[in-house]
């Protein structure tokens, strides 16, 4: 078997069978297949998509080219979330620790963020002391132990995607439903979980910009998963605008503590009421929707949600006291605050451009070497619909930096004032 041959095949619309793909996939693990023969076939399926059977026969194979993770030692049904990635999206964080504290065991496997976008693993290292990489056997015996934890991947899981991923990266061929699909499942299959939701995002902050391809991204993601064994549901919701009011790893973390504490923002706990509903049906401890939503604002109500986040920071070597005084976690020595020029109803506030805006200060990654700066961020004070007098704060901009010239323009591009703003639903709907 030939590469070219696979390559002019997928190029000119065929399906690929299971013995080339698995030929590829070898290829790229043991890099016997070159770069630009790996990036000339990623830029066929690009352009010519793939089959439902093709997409799970890659995603299947890619998931067998490294380690799987043996949760079974961990008793009950093991529930994950992921999302495909946003402005503000600090979501995980809460949800995993309102999920843990109904009794169902949530073992997380996180990824960091790259571009515009922030990432699960940045966040909690924000909190002193806080570690992401344990090995397989710790990640199991505290999630046995205390029913949570939240890390990076263990092992050599799916190295394939590795390797495909980096290059989808400087090839412009990120946003392909089947590569999106296969790279998201062929991980999150291996690590051995038994339920999944899928938070995926549509609009200017997310990767698929439309509400159609989100659809069809869902649909594929909830396809592979039912075929491999996987009990998996997918939302689709939106990101227009960010989530919450605080873009940055320690702002992030500080958002997280005041949901727990009840006094979180109002779309953030939506969304994690929305997602953890269906993950306490999946865990057996709802019979619907609705009774799980009740349930998970109980241990808001109770603490018992911010006792096992804190329980988490604990066992994974963090600082516990995080909690109760944010003064311990990073922040940047310089906040200037960014005002309205005009009276009126915030019409736009666009995502990706306040994510690039975090990015430049420093907290986030535009190559994946860069180093963090944990405390710097971006504080969104109102949201699409509120109305605004002239000289009321708009942005908040948490910085270590001298020149601001660049990230001001940014965030004057992301939001306009007119006199009405478009109506956008936090979620859009259910792929189940």
């Amino acid at each position: 078997m030939r590469m070219v041959d696979v390559i002019d095949k997928k190029r000119q619309g065929g399906e690929l069978t299971a013995a080339e793909l698995q030929f590829f996939v070898d290829g790229v693990v043991q890099k016997t297949i070159p770069d630009y023969q790996v990036s000339a076939l990623l830029m066929a399926i690009y352009f010519q998509g793939m089959t439902a059977r093709e997409q799970t026969t890659l995603t299947m194979t890619m998931m067998n080219s490294g380690d799987h993770l043996d949760l079974s030692p961990i008793p009950g049904i093991k529930v994950d979330k992921h999302s495909t990635g946003g402005v503000g999206d600090k979501t995980s964080l809460p949800l995993a620790a309102m999920v843990a504290a109904l009794g169902i065991p949530v073992p997380m496997i996180s990824g960091r963020g790259l571009g515009h976008t922030g990432g699960t693993l940045d966040k909690l290292e924000a909190i002193p002391g806080f570690q992401v990489d344990l090995s397989e056997a710790a990640f199991i015996n505290q999630v046995k132990e205390i029913g949570l934890a939240i890390v990076g991947a263990t092992g050599e899981v799916a190295p394939a995607d590795k390797r495909i991923y980096a290059l989808r990266d400087v090839t412009d061929t990120v946003d392909s439903i089947p590569l999106i699909a296969s790279s998201i499942m062929s991980k999150k299959i291996a690590s051995g979980t038994d339920a999944l939701v899928i938070d995926v995002k549509t609009g200017a902050g997310a990767f698929m910009k439309q509400t159609a391809d989100a659809k069809k991204l869902a649909t594929a993601l909830v396809e592979i998963g039912r075929q491999a064994g996987l009990d998996c549901k997918a939302i689709i919701s939106d990101m227009n605008q960010p989530l919450g009011h605080k873009v940055g790893n320690a702002l992030e973390i500080e958002e997280t503590l005041d949901l727990l504490k009840g006094k979180g923002p109002a779309d953030l706990l939506e969304l994690v009421l929305t997602l953890g509903s269906e993950m306490a049906v999946m865990g057996k401890k709802a019979a619907n929707r609705e009774a799980g939503q009740k349930l998970l604002e109980e241990t808001i109500a109770d603490g018992s949600a911010l006792a096992k986040f804190k329980q988490m920071i604990i066992a994974q070597g963090g600082d516990g006291r995080v909690v109760d005084d944010y003064s311990l976690l990073p922040h940047a020595k310089d906040q200037v605050v960014v005002t309205a020029d005009r009276a009126g109803v915030i019409s736009q506030l666009t995502a990706d451009e306040i994510g690039v805006a975090a990015m430049l200060l420093g907290g986030g990654r535009q190559t994946a070497s860069d180093q963090l700066d944990y405390g710097v961020g971006i504080e969104v004070h109102h949201k699409l619909g509120d109305r605004v007098a002239v000289g009321d704060p708009l942005f908040t901009i948490h910085s270590n930096q001298a020149d601001l010239t660049e990230v001001k323009a940014l965030l004057a591009k992301s939001l306009r004032i007119g006199d009405q703003a478009p109506r956008l639903p936090l979620v859009y709907e259910w792929v189940d």
